[in-house]
């Protein structure tokens, strides 16, 4: 199969970059505007995040099922995109009163309109090509665009007026233009699937499917693991950098070099997977990011060189995280070669994007109300070494984990996929 050119690959990332946008908010910039700008007690606003998390994950397998029997990906995109924007724009503006019931309703709407949207658009790119090589290039050229979203989500605030809600609010109106603008892109010009969607049966069936899958097991039971040790650094993120380092005004660019890093770190590990395998680099990345992150441990107020270092490695090392595991998937969902399972990946990204979410809730919903517990409040300035063995040592003991899961119980596959995945 012809492999797709740089302007085609580029034309299906674009989208990527807006949906990142409204990602890096969700699970960074919230915690601290709703409990550090506008008072919610951090208990609370973990407890929202779970709940309205938990509701958005659960969720996602129906729409998995939506999508793979909607005439085609791009309709299924336009349709959710609206609500994602009206959400965004809600929930970076809230009102003087009734907070609780606007941040939970705001996330509602922006949950929806991003799960259909991230469903689809993923599926899309697993079902571009049935070279194993080449779903690697699909993927990371569109993990380079969620990149560039992120470091734009990063930086952005600052710029428009702080982290802060005059900066958020001014965010989210930029956020909805370049949404719109990225939109034009991938649905006009980006290319078709070479499978059209025909997917058939009832919902049960459509869950049963993948859960049959023993790769597919395998790889979600690493890809959780993962998720969780990559979700509490960044829940917790702004509260370290704050309270720990004592620099909140750097926080924007501690962010951007972290994923400048990671942009810059995803050629390296499609190169890398291509000598080793998928999986051999997959648990060399998550190595690096244990030694290069467990470090932010011993650091205190005004270490910000030796954490922008810390930032840098890791940033590379989220490299791997972001080009292999979805590339792998794609290969777990094709498996027998034959395309019976093609036109099911909707399902799978449905569940694959549940697991992604309950990471999130379990790192928002666990780590504040312990936080919590442990005394720590954001800008009192104690318990400074609970957050800092919260933030640092349990993510680096779950990535531990799931690079031993990952190495010792292999994501299996048949003969014809296991060149270069395995």
């Amino acid at each position: 199969m012809t492999p797709l050119s740089t302007w085609r690959l580029a034309a299906y990332g674009a989208l990527g970059l807006p949906l990142a946008m409204a990602a890096l908010p969700l699970y960074v910039y919230l915690p601290k505007l709703y409990a550090g700008d506008f008072g919610l007690p951090l208990a609370l606003v973990g407890a929202i995040l779970l709940v309205t998390r938990l509701a958005d994950a659960i969720s996602d397998p129906v729409l998995g099922w939506l999508a793979d029997r909607w005439p085609r990906r791009e309709r299924f995109i336009a349709a959710a995109l609206p609500l994602l924007a009206l959400g965004m724009l809600a929930l970076l503006q809230p009102p003087g009163a009734g907070l609780v019931a606007w941040l939970a309703a705001a996330l509602v709407v922006t949950y929806l309109g991003f799960s259909m949207a991230s469903i689809a658009y993923q599926a899309w790119g697993a079902q571009l090509s049935d070279d194993v090589h080449e779903r690697t290039r699909i993927t990371a050229a569109r993990e380079l665009f969620t990149l560039a979203g992120v470091v734009i989500a990063a930086a952005a605030p600052a710029l428009l007026g702080g982290e802060n809600a005059v900066g958020l609010a001014r965010f989210g109106w930029v956020f909805a233009g370049l949404l719109a603008l990225c939109a034009v892109v991938t649905l006009a010009l980006a290319p078709r699937p070479h499978r059209p969607v025909r997917a058939a049966g009832g919902f049960s069936q459509a869950l049963a499917a993948p859960l049959a899958n023993p790769g597919f097991r395998h790889l979600l039971a690493v890809f959780v693991l993962s998720g969780v040790a990559a979700a509490v650094p960044s829940t917790l993120v702004l509260f370290f950098i704050a309270d720990v380092l004592q620099a909140p005004h750097l926080s924007g660019l501690f962010l951007v070099l972290y994923f400048v890093a990671g942009a810059a770190g995803i050629p390296l590990w499609v190169r890398l997977s291509r000598r080793i395998g998928k999986r051999r680099a997959w648990v060399a990345g998550m190595l690096l990011a244990v030694v290069a992150f467990v470090w932010a441990y011993a650091l205190g107020p005004g270490d910000v060189v030796a954490f922008g270092a810390i930032c840098v490695l890791s940033g590379v090392a989220l490299g791997a995280d972001l080009a292999l595991p979805a590339s792998i998937l794609a290969d777990v969902i094709d498996r027998d070669r034959r395309g019976a399972e093609a036109s099911s990946a909707g399902s799978y990204f449905g569940i694959w994007n549940l697991a992604t979410k309950a990471n999130l809730a379990i790192a928002a919903g666990v780590a504040l109300p312990a936080l919590a517990a442990l005394g720590y409040a954001p800008g009192e300035g104690g318990a400074a070494r609970s957050l800092a063995l919260v933030y640092c040592v349990l993510p680096c003991l779950l990535k531990l984990g799931s690079a031993a899961v990952l190495w010792l119980v292999p994501v299996r596959q048949p003969a014809a996929l296991a060149q270069g995945t395995t």
